[in-house]
């Protein structure tokens, strides 16, 4: 019997609508899951302290909450590996899918604990727990969202189509913070009593649209192709770690990006709130910075495509570090207005700028067989380092000194790392995901990718 005929593959304009729909996928999917991990931070800030840790010094208190929030944090990581491992032989959809169900899970689970109050001990141990698998959900998101818009995209534009993904982070955070501002409207009581509570059970809501998004993507055309020509990686971690350069270029290269997103958003909330400013007027810096960033996220990127990713990172970088004293000072003067320029100069324009191109970026540095777990573990290597333990740092070191020096000088560390480890990434931009080897100029890389 003659065989049936191949079908026909996608015309151009398929290919463009299949694009837009995985670029608004990971747009809205990002933003669901930043917005559930990102409420965490905020509430922590507001008032986890009391609720979860009474009895201790209020610095204490804030300390050991954003303890909890490192938990997420450290556990990104694993989550980026297995993830990546299961996305790497499984494929990129069915991960995603699973790591929005976790995270919407563990949010809403969030908003029914019980407080010290309640259960004593348990209370934040169950937080602890429900924050790690936040972690472990988020470490699975960022990298297969991103390679999926990446995977689909033309080779000359990968640094804006990639942008739709990266700016999830702010539309998540400026979802988080507008539910945030007005619960905070509700009198002190209640909002201890109940009020936190209602951001994490909205995650209900944001999860069944993220879900029904999500389910109308196609796989990547380049797993596709490369999973049906090859045997897929066993063990896809071994092969990314059996040469470690890029996953550790990958990591550094981050660190900067979230230093600054976590010390000019979540501890900047206790920060200011600590030196006297109102939660709204915190809120409102936090929300203009977001949109500030979402112009600033896809002009980077697009800026990437022309002239490279390594320009625009140093760019950033080298901006972050400079603006650390000024945007600090600007804080302290416990000016609402200048609150706001601070926070705009610091996370709107410079993090932004340093974030944006990261995307394309970590997703060029590895072949397709071990794309998803390379890039989601140098990514999620760099917010642990960067932005999982500097609120805790930060705190530790202000609550001793009374200034905001250590944060500025976070800030410029982070920042420093950025830069420097920029100067031994080489540049990927024109490199052809379909290639044998993703990016033939990255010292070693072409193991990982054979």
């Amino acid at each position: 019997m003659p065989s049936s005929p191949a079908a026909a593959p996608p015309t151009a304009s398929e290919r463009t609508r299949q694009l837009r729909r995985v670029a608004l996928s990971g747009l809205l999917g990002t933003a669901v899951e930043f917005y559930d991990f990102l409420v965490y931070g905020t509430v922590a800030a507001l008032v986890f302290g009391e609720l979860f840790f009474p009895g201790a010094d209020p610095a204490v208190g804030t300390i050991a909450a954003f303890g909890t929030f490192a938990a997420g944090y450290v556990a990104r990581p694993l989550g980026g590996v297995l993830f990546g491992h299961f996305g790497d032989r499984l494929g990129r959809k069915s991960m995603l899918l699973l790591t929005m169900g976790l995270m919407g899970g563990a949010s809403f689970l969030i908003g029914l604990l019980p407080t010290y109050e309640t259960i004593g001990v348990w209370a934040p141990v169950l937080l602890i727990a429900l924050r790690v698998i936040q972690g472990i959900a988020i470490g699975g998101e960022w990298g297969g969202a991103t390679l999926m818009v990446v995977e689909h995209a033309g080779e000359r534009r990968r640094g804006l189509w990639s942008s739709f993904t990266q700016m999830g982070a702010p539309l998540g955070s400026l979802l988080s913070t507008a539910v945030v501002a007005y619960v905070v409207t509700l009198p002190k009581d209640e909002f201890a009593a109940w009020g936190w509570r209602l951001p994490f059970l909205l995650s209900v809501v944001l999860l069944g649209v993220g879900m029904f998004v999500r389910l109308k993507v196609v796989e990547s055309p380049l797993f596709a192709e490369v999973r049906k020509d090859s045997a897929e990686s066993r063990l896809p971690i071994l092969d990314v770690l059996r040469t470690p350069r890029p996953v550790l270029l990958a990591c550094c290269v981050g660190i900067g990006a979230f230093t600054a997103q976590s010390l000019l958003t979540s501890y900047m909330i206790a920060y200011a709130t600590g030196i006297g400013y109102a939660r709204p007027q915190v809120l409102d810096a936090l929300t203009v910075s977001a949109c500030v960033a979402l112009v600033v996220l896809p002009c980077a990127s697009a800026l990437s495509d022309r002239v490279g990713r390594r320009p625009v990172v140093l760019i950033g970088a080298v901006t972050s570090a400079a603006l650390a004293f000024p945007v600090m000072a600007l804080v302290d003067s416990k000016s609402p207005g200048l609150l706001i320029l601070a926070v705009v100069l610091g996370h709107g324009i410079a993090q932004s700028t340093m974030y944006g191109p990261l995307g394309a970026l970590l997703t060029e540095m590895f072949g397709t067989k071990v794309r998803y777990t390379g890039a989601s573990l140098g990514y999620q290597g760099a917010t642990l380092v960067g932005a999982g333990f500097s609120p805790m740092i930060a705190g530790s070191l202000v609550a001793g000194s009374g200034s905001s020096t250590p944060v500025a000088l976070l800030l410029c560390g982070g920042a420093a790392i950025t830069a420097l480890t920029v100067c031994f990434v080489r540049e990927t931009h024109r490199t052809t995901l379909t290639e044998p080897t993703a990016q033939p100029n990255v010292p070693h890389t072409e193991e990982i990718s054979a």
